[in-house]
């Protein structure tokens, strides 16, 4: 029988995709923002899907900072953006 994948919720579009497409953000235990390219990391996680529009959803409805309850600077904001194009030019 196939393992199953394990799903994740988009935080701008709000659907349900597999974790493995989505780019996910940690709150880590010291309560600072990173964003986490191995999926691994410790610490709360929030996700949100390679595309700019589901960006631009999650930064004005704020639900970044409701999910992981901390105000994110805006460098994270950029970094997440330069992921989201690398994601688009390899897909490519």
């Amino acid at each position: 029988m196939p393992r199953k994948l394990p799903q994740r919720t988009c935080l701008g579009c709000r659907t349900v995709r597999s974790k493995r497409e989505m780019i996910r953000i940690v709150r880590t235990p010291d309560g600072t923002l990173i964003l986490d390219e191995t999926g691994k990391r410790s610490g709360k996680g929030a996700y949100v899907c390679p595309r700019t529009e589901c960006l631009e959803l999650m930064m004005k409805g704020k639900r970044l900072e409701r999910a992981l309850e901390v105000s994110p600077p805006p460098s994270l904001y950029e970094e997440i953006t330069r992921r989201i194009v690398a994601i688009g030019e390899e897909r490519r």
